[in-house]
């Protein structure tokens, strides 16, 4: 996945019309889907994990915020990139989604240029980390190949060699040498 127009966004909030006005606003780029409570954002994350998730914070029985908790403490959901859109303003509310996770924070009334900028640069980069991420494992791969022909390389050689170490002394040991022919093989 090369394109930020082949995303998915999963847009979780429990107000219909929030979810309308965000997915309104981003089904002409990318996949969205929708999910109104935190269960059924869960439910949806591990069946089909989105590039990016768009978070309401207060929601009914599971908040956005233990979502996010949730998300970040599995490793098969960890680096899905979490943005809180939320009514919530204070710095404290900011602070604590951060810290959980979040890699943004927008408060409604949303900006939908904002947003779809932010939208954009946040799927850019996980593409961006996806892609090293692939790179790493391939050098990785390679690293390892090497390694392993070393090793085949290193066996492979050391019979003849030892070989080719042992002819000297073998030839010292028979005598049929001038003094001149010994001292050269001495050398060795």
């Amino acid at each position: 996945m090369n394109d930020v127009k082949q995303c998915s966004i999963l847009v979780v909030d429990d107000t219909e019309e929030n979810i309308d006005i965000l997915s309104d606003l981003l089904d002409d780029d990318y996949n969205v889907s929708v999910a109104m409570n935190g269960k059924d954002a869960l439910e949806a994350v591990s069946e089909n994990p989105p590039d990016l998730i768009l978070l309401d914070i207060m929601m009914p029985e599971i908040d956005g915020y233990e979502v996010c908790k949730r998300l970040k403490a599995n490793p098969a959901t960890n680096d899905i990139p979490i943005i809180f859109v939320t009514a919530m303003s204070e710095v404290t509310n900011e602070t604590k989604g951060l810290e959980l996770g979040a890699i943004d924070y927008i408060t409604k009334p949303i900006n939908p240029s904002i947003v779809k900028s932010r939208i954009k640069n946040h799927l850019e980069l996980q593409i961006a980390r996806k892609e090293l991420k692939q790179q790493n494992e391939i050098l990785k791969d390679n690293i390892r190949l090497r390694e392993e022909m070393e090793q085949i390389a290193r066996h492979d050689l050391k019979t003849p060699l030892n070989a080719l170490i042992n002819i000297p002394a073998i030839l010292i040991k028979e005598g049929n040498l001038t003094p001149n022919q010994q001292e050269m093989l001495q050398m060795q």
